[in-house]
This record gives structure tokens, sequence and C-alpha cells, in this order.
């Protein structure tokens, strides 16, 4: 498998990132708390995740793969909490772009512990990713902005944890099955999930039953797909570039609020849409011409 191949894979793991939202929103329509659909979420993905590894995987974990990748999962769980701390207090529009501050974060974390230096091509796809979802996330648009240090702390605390786990779903245990690595991640997030929000709500069978469609979509785009679609891809393109790709969310996101939501969306917020995957395009052609071999590979 070519490296661009790796860097579509990186990418669509992004993609699932920005179905969350449309579900969410759904669940939420539907009377169900937060703390149900978060615990929801994490807890039916990881039931699933190990659900396809005792049917695909035969061999066991060892005791220090199982520590490591349970560790490198708690940033997962974190990304959760401290993202919805800051919708408290922001709009979700502000929120959103204070999120994706990740995309430089990580490229900074390959750059101080891996000693990888960020070509100009790369921070052109920084910079026109960060453009892009100022635009698409219609910030500049808006009045009566709501504003708060606390909410923009909490923010960028959900953008440090989520590079923090895109740069260990890259480093940690490479070697693991990808399956396998996907499941003992979404276990480190779910028990950190329900160390900060106890899952009470697994004491209620009619919330249980109703919560099941959203949870289980949830838990696949939020849970399985992601952590399983990075430990295959993160390794051979890095968490630096690997940041870039998984913008891709935010493109998704607009797209399904336009037409599973029916959101308005305006000009600015489909410009900055373009100019999203215009970034994450150019990085992977840079990818396809180049086409060097993956040191993991």
């Amino acid at each position: 498998m070519k490296l661009w191949h790796y860097a579509l894979i990186v990418c669509l793991g992004g993609c699932c990132y920005g179905v969350l939202s449309t579900f969410v929103k759904l669940a939420y329509a539907a009377g169900f708390s937060v703390s149900a659909v978060t615990g929801g979420q994490y807890l039916f993905g990881a039931v699933l995740s190990w659900l396809i590894v005792l049917l695909v995987n035969r061999k066991a974990p060892t005791r220090k793969q199982t520590f490591k990748l349970m560790l490198s999962g708690i940033p997962f769980g974190l990304t959760g909490i401290f993202y919805y701390q800051a919708l408290q207090t922001l709009n979700a529009s502000l929120a959103i772009v204070i999120l994706f501050q990740f995309v430089w974060i990580g490229t900074l974390l390959e750059w101080l512990l891996l000693k990888k230096k960020p070509t100009k091509n790369k921070l052109m796809s920084i910079t026109l990713t960060l453009l892009g979802s100022i635009l698409a996330a219609n910030i500049l648009f808006q009045e009566n902005m709501s504003l708060s240090w606390t909410g923009c702390l909490w923010g960028l605390l959900a953008a440090l944890t989520f590079s923090a786990f895109v740069f260990l779903s890259s480093t940690v245990e490479r070697s693991t099955p990808p399956l396998l690595k996907s499941a003992l991640l979404s276990t480190g997030g779910v028990i950190t999930i329900f160390m900060v929000f106890p899952p009470t709500f697994l004491l209620d069978w009619h919330i249980v039953t109703g919560l099941f469609p959203y949870g289980l979509a949830l838990g696949v785009f939020g849970v399985v797909l992601p952590p399983l679609l990075f430990s295959i891809g993160m390794p051979h393109v890095g968490s630096g570039l690997g940041t870039i790709l998984t913008a891709s969310e935010l493109p998704v996101v607009v797209i399904l609020s336009a037409f599973v939501l029916s959101e308005p969306i305006s000009l600015p917020q489909w410009i900055g849409v373009f100019i999203i995957l215009s970034g994450i395009v150019g990085s992977n052609l840079r990818l396809r011409k180049t086409d060097r071999p993956s040191l993991a590979a």
C-alpha cells in the first residue's frame, strides 16, 4: 500500500468524527442528556470493538500492550470531556474553531518529540486548514458571540488531548494488530469517561433501549472507526500530517448539517469547506507525487 493510501485512511477517520454532531443533535432532540449520550457512545463503541476483536483476532494482547494502549486511550476520553466543558460557555462554532488548533499542535508535538521539522508545504496546509475552519464555522458573521476564557481554556485542552491521541496512535505499539489496538484504546477512553460521567443511565432500561440506536451510531463513528483507521494510517503518515488530514471532520459536519438537518449554510461556510478540502487534497497530492516508501511499511 502506498503512502497516500494511508493518508486517505486517516482522512476517512477524520470524516467519521464529522458524522458525530448530526447524531448527537438527534439524540439531544430525542430528550437524552449529555452524560447519557457521551457515556452511551463510548460504552457501545468499546463493546462493539471487543466483539469484533473476539471474532477476528485470536491472539490475546500482552500485559505490556494492554497497559500502554489503555493509557494511550486516556486522551481519547479526555477530548470528549474537555470539548463538552467548552460547549457549556462557548458557541458551538467558536468551540470547534478552538478545537481545530489541534492542526498545528500535532505538528508542534511531532517537531518537539520526534525532531521532525515541518516543511513549507505542511505549514501552508496548516494555514489553509485554519483559515477554512474559521469560515466553515461561520465565526466571522455571527452576532452575540459568546466568549469565555474558561471555555477557551477547555477548548484548547481538548485540542491538546486530541493531538496527544493522534500522536500516540502513530507511535505507541505500532506492531499491534489495528483491531486489537483500537479496542484497547477505546477501553481506556470509556474508563476515563465513566470516571467523570458515572454510567447511571444503565440503571434505567427504558433509557438504554431508547439510546441504543444513537449510541450505536455514535459508537461506530466516534469510537470504533477513528482509532481503527488511525491505527492503520497514522504510523505511516506521522502525527503532524495526520492532524491536518483529520481536519476532514469539519467539511463533513457542514455538509451533513445542510443535507440531513436542513440547517442554513452560508456562502462563506462553503468557501471554508472548499479551502479545508484544498489543504487536505494538496497534502495527498504531494504524497502521491513523491510516493516515497513508508518507514513503517
